[in-house]
């Protein structure tokens, strides 16, 4: 017998339903194990004071552990690469985070920061689990949106544009926050059924959203 709404048996929908969770729970697992890697990997850079690597060689590094974990996303070498990936990500934040520690109020803004995208990705999932809403509507906006603000973020770095790096720092705040809630809600209605990419997503809003915003309390504080 179907159900009379969705046209699938209750076993099919059960079967979903296992399937939504086991991805949610892999998801959120790894994505906690993946954040305090790359916590422990920024920390030493921190405590090891080292520079920062670049941005072509920040971008090379990303962009190419990033192919090689969607590349491998079905292994367990996938696993070996969004450590990697999200490891090196922690070494290039760790000087960010250095210069502003450096800073007369630095672990406040820091600290602030940190607090603030916490609350930020804790609130849009709960949301998104919660109201069950699906935001795949997003992609394309969010994809244009993205790829926008990643445009003009290298041109405000290139050519030292303040205010644009600034505008462009809200743009990863706004658009960043709608990946959270459009990747969450695409592992609870089937549109994504890989943890580790997920992860990734997941894991590069946060990075985004905490640099994208320590750039503008550091800003706002005059700093």
């Amino acid at each position: 017998m179907q159900h009379p709404q969705t046209g699938h048996s209750p076993a099919a929908i059960q079967e979903s339903a296992l399937e939504t969770n086991a991805v949610l729970r892999n998801t959120y697992l790894l994505l906690a194990a993946t954040l305090l890697f790359s916590a422990l990997t920024a920390g030493l850079a921190v405590v090891f004071n080292m520079p920062y690597p670049g941005v072509i060689i920040t971008l090379v590094g990303y962009f190419g552990l990033l192919f090689l974990t969607a590349k491998f996303r079905n292994s367990a070498l996938g696993l070996v690469f969004i450590f990697a990936l999200t490891g090196f990500m922690g070494m290039t934040l760790g000087p960010i985070v250095n210069l502003y520690l450096q800073l007369p109020n630095g672990g406040e803004l820091v600290m602030t920061a940190l607090g603030t995208t916490g609350l930020t990705f804790l609130g849009l999932s709960a949301y998104a689990l919660k109201s069950r809403r699906d935001f795949s509507f997003m992609g394309g906006f969010l994809m244009v949106g993205i790829l926008g603000a990643f445009v003009l973020g290298l041109a405000a770095i290139f050519f030292q544009l303040p205010a644009l790096s600034l505008a462009v720092s809200g743009m990863f705040v706004l658009a960043m926050g709608g990946l959270i809630l459009y990747q969450t809600s695409a592992i609870i209605h089937g549109g994504e059924r890989n943890y580790i990419m997920a992860t990734v997503t997941l894991y590069v809003s946060i990075y985004n959203l905490f640099t994208s915003l320590l750039h503008l309390f550091g800003a706002f504080g005059d700093e």
